[in-house]
């Protein structure tokens, strides 16, 4: 390997290959950098600022705390910070960059609009612990969000304060915990289809609920008989994903509500794949108690990276009243948001407590109501269509060398699902995706879900364009048709990428960290 004047190797993890770059010193391939660690940058015996040294006087007030040994970090002067995370975010693959196929993730386009509002004065700047009186702007927001999001479900009431779609699920299910033991019945069963989220199965196990599996049909949807054999009087709620993890909508879901609802359970919905339904399908209008609603998934507030999150939760007529603290009322004299109050002088309210100490993430509240504002109701269904359609397109364009073991029952939703079946020997999945970075993708979501061997599951929401659509189906058919054909090249993929394949398993179980002096 070519070495850099200043003597630095890149570290690796376990089995980790460098990709050789061929007539460089640096390492570097054209504008492909070679980008070391900080720890590789610096050294610890430099420091990119100028600090006074401690008097004497400094030490007593540190009560002990002050360190006796130097913790080795790396001394590198801002320029030099700002330009390694600068080429760090050169390897970056973002939705600013190209089509993201990640299945049942929901990745789209954020317009730049909703961040322009998400920065207004007296948005951007607010403070939890402001008088109510100086905050009305914010607060009328937050109940107009809440009003369009009843709208579009046909639900009666919204927890707002939920911080992501998990946190959602918690809250759902505590509101149907506090509703069953203000009626005196204790319940320890939480039904899950087998074409759930998985983090439906976790949140249900987290809530000190009994999981149980129930299994679906050779079609991809819920067994409805199996279901309906299965409820009874220790079953608490059905958690279900619709459209399904298969990319599929439940077509019995009205018939799952009713016949959870006359066993005295409650249903919960995943909402996660709403964007595939949204201004079509209202899901209080089938029977659903309680439903989480993703804002990145759906109203394209912005996604991952350990950010800011929103999860929304809409609830039935009968779980409403357990909604947690706080929330936002409409008053004559303007929006007042309720801490504290109970049943007796709150109009029936029996909150069950809090999901968070504040009321919620406010930049994800204003990026999502322009969003909706800016499409409008006929707009939003236009979303679902045409995220339908671009599925659809997706599935029907690869379906002859890709297996859709779903394809036969029916239009799919948001999501087109395929399997490794017909792939050569030695040839699977993973290969299939680190193809697809050399052809300059991200690649879909793998091996999800579980009840398809070597599943490859994409999304392309609305936001693609045809030719977007055009070339990333290419660049898979070209890679189906390799894997097809035994081409052996494809383990050794990605060749182009910074760096070759991990043995991943390997590598997360015994990482090597290397420090040079």
């Amino acid at each position: 390997m070519s070495i850099n004047p200043s003597g630095w190797r890149p570290s690796l993890a376990a089995n980790d290959t460098v990709q050789e770059p061929t007539g460089t010193v640096t390492g570097n391939r054209a504008l492909t950098l070679e980008e070391p660690l900080l720890f590789e940058l610096g050294t610890s015996d430099t420091c990119g600022v100028d600090l006074p040294v401690p008097d004497d006087a400094i030490s007593p007030r540190l009560g002990g705390l002050e360190r006796d040994e130097a913790i080795g970090l790396p001394g590198l002067s801002e320029p030099e910070t700002v330009r390694h995370y600068t080429r760090l975010s050169r390897q970056n693959y973002a939705i600013d960059l190209g089509i993201f196929p990640l299945g049942s993730c929901t990745m789209k386009h954020n317009p730049r609009l909703n961040e322009k509002v998400a920065r207004l004065p007296g948005f951007a700047d607010l403070h939890p612990l402001q008088p109510e009186m100086t905050v009305q702007g914010a607060l009328g927001v937050i109940a107009e969000l809440g009003e369009w999001l009843l709208r579009l479900t046909a639900m009666a009431g919204v927890a707002m304060s939920p911080k992501a779609g998990a946190h959602g699920e918690l809250c759902g299910i505590l509101c149907i915990r506090a509703a069953l033991e203000a009626r005196g019945d204790a319940r320890e069963v939480i039904l899950v289809p087998e074409s759930a989220h998985g983090t439906n199965p976790a949140t249900a196990a987290f809530a000190n609920y009994r999981v149980e599996s129930i299994p679906g049909t050779p079609e991809g949807r819920v067994d409805l008989e199996a279901l309906k054999a299965r409820l009874g009087g220790d079953v608490a709620a059905v958690m279900i994903t619709n459209p399904n993890t298969c990319g599929l909508f439940e077509r019995d879901m009205k018939a799952i509500s009713d016949a959870t609802h006359a066993a005295g359970a409650f249903v919960y919905c995943d909402g996660a794949n709403f964007n595939a339904i949204v201004g079509r399908v209202r899901p209080g209008d089938l029977g659903i108690d309680a439903m989480h609603i993703n804002l990145h998934k759906t109203f394209s507030t912005p996604h991952g990276g350990g950010g800011p999150g929103s999860g929304p939760v809409v609830l039935s007529q009968a779980l409403a009243p357990f909604a947690p603290l706080p929330f936002v009322v409409r008053t004559a004299e303007g929006y007042r948001l309720v801490e504290e109050e109970t049943a007796a002088d709150n109009g029936g309210v029996q909150a069950f407590g809090r999901m968070s100490a504040f009321h919620g993430q406010m930049g994800m509240f204003t990026r999502a109501l322009a969003y909706i504002l800016s499409h409008g109701a006929d707009g939003l269904r236009q979303v679902a269509e045409d995220a339908v359609l671009a599925a659809n397109y997706v599935l029907r364009s690869l379906d002859d060398v890709l297996d859709a073991p779903f394809g036969a029952s029916g239009p799919c939703m948001h999501e087109a699902l395929f399997s490794d079946r017909g792939f050569a020997d030695g040839i699977s999945t993973i290969d299939v995706a680190k193809a697809l970075i050399d052809e300059g993708f991200h690649p879909m979501t793998m091996y999800f879900p579980l009840v398809v061997h070597g599943a490859m599951l994409i999304e392309p929401t609305e936001c693609e364009s045809k030719a977007s659509l055009d070339q990333f189906i290419a660049a898979l058919r070209h890679i189906a048709e390799r894997a097809r054909s035994g081409d052996s090249a494809l383990s050794e993929a990605p060749i182009h990428a910074p760096r070759r394949r991990l043995d991943e398993t390997l590598a997360a179980r015994k990482p090597r960290l290397v420090w040079r002096d």
